[in-house]
């Protein structure tokens, strides 16, 4: 690639600036009194972050006194609305003269090339063409415009007209006809034009919706003991072992010690469960017979609604539970189901209150309010986006041997998403959507996501395709500040880094209280139950999973479904999983995060060496002046870090942060790593592309090994100063130290702090090329290394 198109490329990869006509301006005057024009312009609050879209909206309500058929004396009826060359039709009623629909049809403005709007009345044939009933005819000029918030237009009854519309004919249709926006209520679940080629259950699918997350629980069992446990041989004491069940959840405690009937574990068991709880808690106590087999002594099943909801740290009372008889014959069936009173369970079980249920990445988190509900404290702020429209995007799929996308994006933020509606067969969607979220934490992300919807010809259909993500940290927002941009969707593929066009966003973010966002920024990022009894990294891992998996499972339950591969794409439920290319990116980070350490190091350096002698001295004066006043370092450091912060000030960011393909070392990656990136867990390779990945991996492997090696010998060399390891060394240094005590109580500090000064920023006739006597010594020191294999 030549410079000049590595330039344009690095250029399509950063954030543009846009100016788009946001908020709602209605014309000037009317028609007839026209119902709702008004005489100015009038910028709405509530959908002021997108472009105004308009549409002529027909309302089809009901039809009466329909006539019937001559020949089969029944009628089939269904209406047809008719602007141009688009058509919409509702669903028809078998032999019903008096039908009601309730559909509502939106045709977009920009489409309409036709000054009349007809409404026909047919009668649906099995055989044959329909037969037609009568119509209505509208003139566009005028129909009125509703200007929300007034109240829905009133359908009004219209009589029939023959073909011709000379004559009126029996039978009469409620209708109502406006002009409105995608601020009408109607518009959501309104039949569009765009939508004509979608058949059968794919309709559904088009549509916007907000979805809420399931109310998700942290299950806690605590499973203490169990008495009289009887193992089918009764000449061998059991070695028991509880194993739990929640839905797809499985945990064991630890096998029991002690071969013993009374076995004791004191374990705690952590689950996800959520509301509303279909699962219930299957507990089994088992007999390790042998390694490879296990035998159930007994079984209980308990549903989730019985357990206590415990909204603090206090103790929940324990329960004993009995256990049913497992393991009868066939003989032996009626048996089953006797409770074994000589056999039960202690276990104290509860649902955490306290706790929020993390059911996406730490780094991104966009809710940490815990789950119940009376614990939330009040929200500090607004969040508002507008989704407007993707420019340029990629082709999707082939239709009719052309290639084409049907766009929809969704965003996530806390427990409510929302998903746009699909604009069918087109690379630069307008969706011009425009949503509302409380916000409870100002350090929090909102996520969104382009994908191409592959479920329009009904259920069927394979995965939805992603087609970029963007992520926007509410704290880098200015409060009331309306941020217009233009976001690059990036994909990383194996084939390499690829651009799928830009999603432009409107985004505000309005704070209600700005005492109590500055009053969180000293609180914990999570509830407080997270700090007095934490998880364990694995546990929390193990459970985050968990989480994503039901909140995917529920969701996709929705109707219109909002897919798992959208969700999981969303919750980024792969990101713990090992890449090449992530872990440079994280390498590199650190090495950016320590720059300014080093430079500072270098130029201390280059003070030391004299390289510029009017600087040197300048640091001698300054160092002299602390010297004598050593009450100024302090205040002098923070005036300093104040004076820097006043002066990055005038070049702070003025957009928010977006995908960064530099800081991903996405540009860069070799194909092999992004293959290995892309691969399946367990891997799906050939044996020998393994058996080379997995020898790069020893090899950098055997790096970070040296390097951990070195860092362990030095800290063993610095605890070998005062351990008589080396006798020499060790009296040496305790000699020094006697000396060193003594001098410091005679001499003042602020003396011994110059002449320190003084000989570290010695001229460097006064140095040796040498290693210092320090250095010298401290390298000789012993450490453990010599021990080990």
């Amino acid at each position: 690639m030549n410079p000049a198109a590595a330039a344009n490329q690095k250029e399509e990869f950063k954030l543009k600036d846009t100016k788009p006509q946001l908020g709602e301006r209605w014309p000037h005057g009317g028609t007839r009194g026209g119902g709702g024009w008004i005489s100015s312009e009038r910028a709405t609050s509530t959908y002021d972050l997108v472009e105004q879209m308009f549409y002529l909206y027909v309302r089809v309500v009901k039809a009466k006194d329909l006539p019937t058929n001559p020949v089969t004396g029944t009628i089939d009826p269904y209406v047809e609305v008719k602007l141009g060359n688009y058509k919409g039709k509702t669903q028809h009623f078998e032999k019903k003269p008096n039908p009601e629909w309730h559909q509502v049809f939106a045709f977009s403005k920009e489409k309409i090339q036709s000054s009349i709007l007809e409404v026909f009345v047919r009668d649906r044939e099995m055989v044959g063409r329909d037969d037609y009933i009568g119509r209505v005819i509208f003139d566009m000029n005028e129909v009125p415009t509703r200007v929300p918030p007034d109240s829905p237009l009133a359908p009004q009854w219209y009589r029939l007209e023959d073909r011709r519309g000379e004559s009126k004919v029996r039978g009469e249709v409620m209708l109502a006809v406006w002009m409105g926006t995608q601020a009408d209520e109607a518009f959501p679940d309104a039949w569009h034009t765009d939508a004509s080629s979608v058949q059968g259950e794919g309709v559904f699918n088009i549509r916007s919706k907000v979805y809420v997350s399931p109310k998700l629980w942290y299950l806690r069992v605590n499973v203490i003991e169990a008495q009289d446990v009887e193992p089918h041989d009764k000449s061998q004491l059991p070695q028991a072992f509880v194993k739990a069940q929640v839905g797809n959840q499985i945990l064991k405690t630890k096998v029991c010690p002690q071969k013993t009937l009374n076995p004791m574990w004191n374990e705690d068991l952590i689950f996800v469960a959520a509301e509303p709880f279909e699962e219930q808690l299957y507990l089994t106590v088992e007999n390790k017979v042998t390694s490879a087999k296990d035998e159930v002594m007994g079984r209980i099943i308990l549903p989730l609604h019985i357990f206590e909801r415990r909204l603090d740290h206090r103790a929940v009372h324990s329960k004993w539970f009995n256990l049913e008889k497992f393991g009868f014959g066939a003989l032996e069936g009626d048996k089953r189901h006797e409770l074994k009173f000589s056999s039960r369970i202690h276990l104290r079980v509860c649902l955490e209150g306290a706790y929020h249920v993390l059911d996406e990445s730490t780094m991104y988190i966009s809710d940490q309010r815990p789950t119940a509900r009376q614990l939330w404290k009040n929200p500090i702020g607004i969040l508002e986006v507008g989704i407007l429209s993707a420019q340029g995007l990629q082709p999707m799929k082939n239709k009719e041997g052309k290639g084409s996308t049907d766009a929809y994006c969704v965003a996530k933020y806390g427990q409510k998403w929302v998903r746009t509606r699909t604009i069918i067969e087109s690379l630069n969607p307008k969706w011009n959507e425009q949503y509302t979220w409380e916000v409870y934490d100002p350090c929090t992300v909102i996520t969104l996501g382009v994908f191409d919807n592959n479920h329009l010809g009904g259920s069927g259909g394979k995965n939805d395709s992603r087609i970029g993500k963007v992520r926007i940290r509410l704290s880098t927002l200015e409060t009331d500040k309306i941020y217009t941009h233009s976001y690059p969707l990036l994909v990383l593929q194996p084939s390499g880094l690829k651009k799928m066009g830009e999603l432009q966003l409107a985004v505000r973010f309005t704070c209600l209280s700005l005492a109590n966002m500055i009053y969180l920024y000293s609180h914990p990022l999570l509830p407080k139950m997270h700090y007095l009894h934490p998880f364990t990294v694995n546990q929390l891992d193990s459970l985050r999973y968990q989480a994503m998996n039901i909140v995917a499972v529920r969701l996709g339950r929705a109707e219109p479904p909002l897919r798992k591969e959208a969700v999981e794409y969303m919750l980024d439920v792969d990101s713990h999983m090992w890449s090449m290319r992530r872990s440079k990116a994280n390498f590199f980070r650190i090495v950016s995060l320590f720059s300014g350490v080093i430079a500072m190091s270098k130029w201390l350096g280059e003070v030391c060496q004299w390289k510029n002698p009017i600087t040197t001295i300048l640091v001698h004066v300054l160092f002299f002046i602390l010297i004598c006043y050593p009450e100024l370092i302090l205040p002098t450091m923070f005036l300093y870090m104040f004076l820097i912060g006043v002066w990055n000030y005038r070049y702070r960011p003025r957009h928010p942060p977006h995908m960064d393909t530099k800081l991903s070392w996405a540009e860069v990656a070799h194909p092999d790593e992004l293959d290995e990136e892309f691969d399946t867990f367990p891997t799906s390779k050939a044996q020998d592309v393994i058996r080379m990945r997995y020898d790069r991996l020893r090899s950098v492997a055997g790096r970070i090994q040296t390097v951990v090696g070195d860092m362990a010998t030095q800290g063993e060399r610095f605890l070998a100063l005062l351990s008589w390891r080396d006798p020499r060394a060790t009296s040496l240094f305790v000699l020094f130290c006697l000396v060193a005590a003594v001098a410091l109580y005679v001499t003042p500090f602020k003396i011994m702090a110059l002449v320190a000064g003084l000989y570290w920023l010695r001229h460097p006739r006064f140095r040796s090329k040498l290693p210092s006597v320090p250095s010298n010594f401290f390298r000789r020191l012993p450490s453990r290394a010599d021990s080990m294999l």
